[in-house]
């Protein structure tokens, strides 16, 4: 019996079927609500966003508005103030900072039903600076490496932010094309489906452009919330995608999503040729 060559192999395995599929995605329930907020040792305003989840892909997500939503701690409570009224965004006060050593309970009243969730921050660490390279095919830069994809005791997410509306020649130039908000996540974890995930789009920017990179410290529920997350929508449709699930949260019943207390720690640079 003849042997396959090792490279017809490889190509079976990299080529794959493409099968149409309809997806029915079930009618969600007016009481489910979803939770999105991190609080921040950034001293400053801080949200929470609550919305009921959609029912069709890309669809528009209805804010959950009226709500009464307090922050406590065992010596201080803050009462958040939806802002703007009717966008089911509940923001504290300018002054407000998250303290490590503390653990921070979310509370949110909307109706006769309260739903709840706990979060306490982990602490912060000093990190270099991104590395970026130039593009081969043009005179300008991509980001070429920002932090290891695996950490078994510091599990991370790294906030990126570009912007080049200053460089000459770009002064006039559409400001939303001129600006770019990157994340890169540090997971305790290594999956397949992370290793083999779909390529993304590059961005590309020019010398001049000003970046700062925050690195937010993650609690262990908090890095498998992201893992989780990140199997059912930016790591599905490669060559090992995962089974659908629900993605697990800190929150009471009733409520999805992730209330989290993070330590943030910021650099600044500049692209320089």
């Amino acid at each position: 019996m003849k042997k396959i060559p090792a490279y017809l192999l490889a190509l079976l395995v990299l080529v794959s079927c493409v099968k149409h599929a309809d997806w029915t995605i079930p009618q969600t329930t007016s009481d489910l609500i979803a939770v999105d907020g991190i609080l921040t040792n950034e001293r400053g305003t801080q949200n929470i966003t609550i919305n009921h989840p959609v029912s069709q892909l890309n669809g528009t997500a209805v804010p959950v508005t009226g709500a009464t939503v307090n922050v406590l701690t065992s010596d201080s409570i803050w009462t958040l103030t939806e802002n703007p009224a009717g966008s089911g965004v509940y923001r504290t006060s300018s002054t407000f900072i998250a303290l490590l050593g503390k653990t921070y309970t979310l509370n949110i009243f909307l109706g006769s039903k309260v739903y709840s969730a706990k979060s306490a921050m982990t602490a912060g660490t000093v990190f270099p600076p991104l590395i970026y390279a130039k593009n081969d095919n043009d005179s300008l830069y991509h980001i070429e490496y920002v932090a290891s994809a695996f950490s078994s005791n510091q599990p991370a997410m790294w906030e990126i932010l570009a912007n080049w509306t200053r460089v000459p020649g770009y002064e006039h130039a559409d400001t939303n094309k001129c600006k770019a908000r990157l994340l890169f996540y540090t997971l305790p974890t290594l999956d397949e489906s992370e290793i083999f995930a779909p390529v993304v789009e590059s961005v590309s920017f020019p010398a001049g452009t000003q970046m700062i990179e925050r690195r937010y410290s993650l609690a262990p529920q908090h890095a498998e919330f992201i893992r989780e997350m990140l199997l059912e929508t930016s790591w599905q449709g490669g060559l090992f995608p995962t089974a659908a699930a629900n993605v697990s949260t800190n929150l009471s019943s009733g409520a999805v999503g992730f209330f989290g207390v993070c330590a943030v720690d910021k650099l600044s640079l500049i692209v320089v040729k």
